[in-house]
């Protein structure tokens, strides 16, 4: 691709990415000289060394979390808001994020009588709950989807669906242990510093196949944009798009909430801020676009939680609400002038 004024926000993105991944790394409880970082980096630090440690088994992989976490989630924020031609729909306006919480709620919540139905040692056992949940909540989706005929009605169901097993969880935790329901609440203001290399490599196999089907849609994508009859006079077969779609933003949601827990406001306030940038409709664009905005706002938010200079961390989901919401406003504010 030739540098022009119009491709200026590709490298911007990129440039800034590669300077917040460092920026991400560099900072922490433990203070560690950036030459360090660079040289740790490069594989000429001490793998004895406690810094170098630290490094490589905790702060790249909360990085690298961010950076598949936050471009997976932006993905299927783009993908609903396209596929329902709502500007705030999010990733979890199917019920994913719900489904998965419902699992991990009766994993937390239910303590030992829990154990007995999902024999599971942690820290995989609430990753395999939200993927059970997520994934019980997908086929009852794809089930609906392949008898509505129009997307505003799977959009309701999903919505309900999601009101269905909130209302479970409330339940739940009115039932449950102080402590049991401390924990839960912990991971539902998710975090990306629990991951280890096997959970991310799972997490960027997911990306990559989402990613994929994404990609290979594009003109599917662009087509849903004016509308089903559009769609179709443009030779969209409309109920197997509409699957393809929705089996893309489960895999993506769906793997992210599994490992990281719920994540909000990332999906859904991505795509609008991309957009400002880059004042386009095409997908093909749009894509890898919102791939590495979303990668770099998560990157932005970890940051911040981890208040500079303190050994103190904030919840994540604190610091991409106080992001996001602002965004979500100024779409409200402009909805008249918003095309999707």
């Amino acid at each position: 691709m030739n540098f022009s004024l119009k491709s200026w926000p590709i490298y911007f993105i990129g440039i800034g990415l590669l300077l917040l991944f460092i920026v991400n790394i560099s900072l922490g409880s433990i203070q560690i000289p950036l030459t360090k970082v660079f040289l740790t980096l490069f594989g000429q630090g001490d793998t004895q060394d406690t810094q170098y440690s630290i490094i490589w088994q905790l702060r790249i992989p909360k990085a690298v979390t961010c950076i598949v976490a936050g471009a997976a989630l932006s993905i299927a924020g783009l993908l609903m808001q396209t596929l329902f031609r709502n500007p705030l729909a999010g990733p979890d306006v199917l019920g994913l994020s719900s489904g998965a919480s419902l699992m991990v709620a009766f994993v937390i919540l239910m303590g030992a009588s829990a154990a007995t139905y999902l024999p599971v040692v942690n820290p995989w056992s609430l990753a395999v709950a939200a993927s059970f949940g997520s994934g019980a909540i997908f086929l009852l989706v794809i089930a609906v989807a392949h008898r509505v005929r129009d997307n505003t009605s799977l959009l309701i169901i999903g919505l309900m669906i999601a009101a269905a097993a909130g209302s479970l969880v409330s339940v739940l935790q009115y039932l449950s242990k102080a402590q049991d329901l401390q924990a839960f609440v912990i991971w539902t203001l998710g975090s990306v510093g629990g991951t280890n290399w096997s959970e991310i490599l799972i997490l960027t196999f997911l990306l990559i196949i989402g990613g994929t089907i994404s990609i290979t849609s594009v003109k599917a994508l662009n087509a849903w944009l004016l509308g089903d009859n559009y769609a179709q006079s443009l030779g969209v077969d409309i109920k197997k798009s509409r699957l393809t779609i929705v089996l893309a933003t489960s895999l993506l949601a769906g793997g992210v909430t599994a490992f990281c827990g719920p994540i909000a406001f990332v999906g859904l306030a991505v795509p609008h801020l991309i957009r400002l940038l880059v004042p386009t409709t095409n997908h093909k664009v749009l894509l890898p676009m919102v791939m590495m905005g979303g990668a770099a706002l998560l990157l932005i938010c970890d940051i911040l939680a981890q208040l500079p200079g303190s050994s103190n961390v904030l919840p994540l989901n604190a610091i991409t609400s106080i992001i996001g919401a602002p965004v979500v406003i100024w779409v409200v504010m402009r909805s008249k002038g918003v095309k999707m």
